[in-house]
């Protein structure tokens, strides 16, 4: 799964690496968690704020999008809670690194890593969107990361890692057709990511601070 990532580069970095024609204003985010407000790119392309933990269109109690923060890559386009978005509203989900929790020997604790490409550039996540009406008449637009399975570097640490978009398919998968962008759907080469243990200080998402991404020092 994806349940914490980072996004600490500037609205300049964004519009340079999205090619948006305005730049947006995000704080450098150091523990996204879910339920909180991201960034995301949709078709446009355009520059849009979800918040994380996708809400269908048909669900009656917005309280869904809780378990809904990550979808299965190979099967979002038939479960009913994402094929729609998966059909119709597929985003990026700007980041530049990713938390994941390894189990240790004992099997009661978990060392946190940090993952990210080498040299640090903003990539990004596969995503889904969805807009809500609640009773009041009010809207919600509410994304999910897809996810996949390991690759080399991954596979010691997790059995599940976030979809990477390739930017060179960037607007593929904003736009193609739901059949042309399955190939997409693979976990990224592991010759071109990096991984380190860091403090369970990211284990809550009240610590949002530079610190959560140090390398442990062992």
């Amino acid at each position: 799964m994806c349940g914490r990532y980072t996004q600490t580069h500037s609205g300049a970095d964004l519009a340079e690496a999205f090619q948006l024609t305005t730049e947006p204003e995000p704080p450098p985010r150091y523990n996204i968690a879910p339920s909180q407000p991201v960034s995301a790119i949709i078709a446009g392309p355009d520059y849009r704020i979800f918040q994380w933990g996708l809400v269908p269109s048909w669900a009656k109690d917005y309280k869904i999008g809780y378990r809904l923060i990550n979808a299965r890559s190979e099967t979002a386009a038939e479960k009913p809670s994402f094929r729609a978005a998966f059909k119709r509203r597929r985003c990026l989900i700007p980041a530049d690194g990713f938390y994941e929790w390894q189990r240790t020997a004992s099997n009661k604790k978990k060392q946190p890593f940090y993952i990210h490409l080498r040299e640090r550039p903003i990539f990004a996540f596969a995503g889904l969107w969805e807009q809500w009406e609640s009773g009041d008449g009010s809207y919600l637009e509410t994304c999910t990361i897809l996810t996949t399975t390991p690759n080399a570097l991954m596979e010691p640490i997790h059995n599940r890692m976030p979809v990477i978009i390739p930017n060179a398919d960037y607007d593929r998968w904003l736009t193609a057709m739901p059949a042309q962008v399955q190939g997409l759907m693979q976990p990224y080469n592991a010759n071109d990511m990096e991984a380190y243990p860091v403090s369970t200080l990211v284990n809550s998402p009240r610590n949002e601070v530079a610190d959560c991404i140090a390398p442990l020092e062992v």
